[in-house]
């Protein structure tokens, strides 16, 4: 019966690699010039203007890119959005998708603590988690399981987001809340939001882990209880 399981698992992967080998490069770029992954790839090409726009710390330049990032974590909303409307969800944009969104925030990171705005061990504990949350889901998905991204992880990725805007405005500004208007010091709200986006950042690091451990001991108990019955 182990035998027979084996020779599945053999199979299955044999199917897979052939499946991979029949997606020739011209349907990849087919796949690519789509809506959602021009979007995706914008957000991409637009780096480099953010960063140039923090290199100058004035008042003008860190609104600008503020606004820059802003826009450009709307258009990740808004090409998931399209690619699951239009059912455009490709291998390429799976692909092109996290790895925008890690290169945005990991330059506008990178770029605030170059500029003191946040301190660099925050960013070196965001940028940790990300590694290993990827490390984990390559390997869990290499095994055919997928880890779901939790509650915690959505609350880190909102945080992080706000906070990262707030922390490129950085200064002093007047907000008209339409019944009275308060000025705003954007960098301490920044520094707030990022640091507690770094408490959720372990939190859910911690419940990934504890997941892959969960999937793994699952399927060591599935792989084990033929054998047992065999005996």
């Amino acid at each position: 019966m182990a035998s027979d399981r084996a020779l599945r698992k053999q199979r299955k992967r044999e199917e897979r690699a052939r499946k991979r080998a029949s997606r020739r490069p011209s349907i990849l770029v087919q796949e690519f010039w789509n809506l959602p992954n021009m979007l995706t790839l914008g957000r991409i090409l637009i780096i480099p203007v953010f960063v140039w726009l923090t290199y100058d710390a004035d008042p003008l330049h860190s609104l600008l890119a503020g606004l820059v990032f802003a826009v450009a974590s709307i258009t990740d909303v808004v090409d998931g959005y399209l690619a699951r409307k239009w059912n455009l969800i490709t291998v390429v944009g799976k692909f092109m998708d996290p790895l925008a969104d890690k290169l945005i925030a990991m330059a506008a990171l990178v770029m605030m603590v170059r500029l003191g705005r946040i301190a660099a061990w925050v960013v070196i504990v965001l940028l940790a988690r990300e590694f290993i949350v990827s490390g984990l889901r390559t390997i869990a998905a290499s095994e055919g399981m997928v880890i779901a991204a939790g509650q915690e992880g959505k609350w880190k990725t909102s945080l992080q987001l706000v906070g990262i805007i707030s922390l490129c405005v950085h200064y002093v500004h007047p907000l008209d809340l339409g019944f009275r208007t308060v000025t705003v010091d954007y960098n301490q709200v920044g520094k707030v939001l990022v640091y507690l986006s770094g408490a959720f950042s372990v939190w859910s690091a911690v419940v990934y882990f504890r997941a892959f451990l969960g999937m793994l001991a699952r399927r060591g108990s599935a792989d084990a209880d033929p054998d047992a019955k065999s005996v």
